[in-house]
């Protein structure tokens, strides 16, 4: 299915047939899902360790409209993250991208206890202990961690400023911009890290590899209304806006879901 999206016929509902259906042992490891906070299970080996983010500045920001988000390639090699649930192994930071609503009551993949936020933010990392790249990782059980978090409409975000201002350049689908400025990837997570759900899961786009160790913190972050609209100023590879770029959550079967807290 080379033309996925998000419409009703090359959208989430269709996705199945192409990549998961007839592919042993795929389908019940899938995200995003509803967290259920009063079913996660308090694990304190998470704390044993705590989750560590290494990022380090970079000194150009790559935006991408690649047609299904806004995405930021990470070009350091030394933007790590260890710690919590990855069982001692290096996982090296390679994009950050976005999933968001064409309102606010919804955008957010992963719901906690059914609230849908106006937007996800997901930063991804493959093993870097393991494999050699993200192409290389991107399919191993072990091969992949994301940290997602939900945003809220609120107070311009500050740290998010730099590509909002400059969203204007990637307006059509695969275009992109550079920009050459210092941006730290670490003022993007909330300000509280430590506590967050973790569980096994997958991609939320094709090919749906169930590769993730999936983080979502607990605490969201704000974006301004203004912020948003800009997100939604994007467009899509058939020159559409770019909205409700969302995939729905799926049933969580036997997974258990983890908390760091209490």
């Amino acid at each position: 299915m080379d033309d996925w999206g998000y419409t009703a016929t090359n959208g989430p509902s269709a996705w199945a047939k192409y990549y998961i259906d007839n592919k042993p042992g795929m389908g019940q490891k899938q995200s995003p899902i509803d967290i259920v906070t009063s079913q996660a299970v308090y694990d304190s080996d998470l704390c044993d360790e705590a989750l560590n983010t290494r990022y380090n500045p970079e000194n150009q920001l790559c935006l991408k409209n690649n047609g299904h988000s806004i995405m930021c390639q990470i070009k350091s090699q030394k933007s790590e993250l260890t710690g919590g649930p990855l069982k001692g192994d290096t996982y090296r930071l390679e994009q950050f991208h976005l999933h968001w609503g064409s309102d606010d009551t919804k955008g957010s993949e992963h719901t906690i206890d059914g609230k849908q936020y106006a937007a996800e933010l997901h930063l991804v990392h493959w093993n870097a202990s393991k494999y050699k790249n993200f192409a290389e990782s991107a399919d191993k059980s072990d091969g992949l961690a994301v940290l997602g978090i939900m945003i809220n409409v609120g107070m311009e975000n500050q740290s998010f400023k730099v590509i909002t201002d400059n969203i204007g350049k990637v307006i059509s689908s695969n275009s992109e911009y550079c920009i050459d400025i210092s941006f730290d990837p670490t003022f993007l997570l909330p300000n509280v890290t430590s506590q967050y759900w973790t569980y096994e899961g997958s991609l939320t786009t094709p090919p749906l590899y169930e590769s993730v160790q999936w983080i979502v913190f607990k605490d969201p972050v704000e974006y301004s209304a203004e912020q948003m609209k800009k997100l939604r100023s994007l467009k899509d590879s058939h020159d559409k806006t770019l909205q409700d770029n969302f995939r729905p959550p799926l049933p969580v079967h036997k997974r258990v879901v983890q908390a760091s807290f209490k």
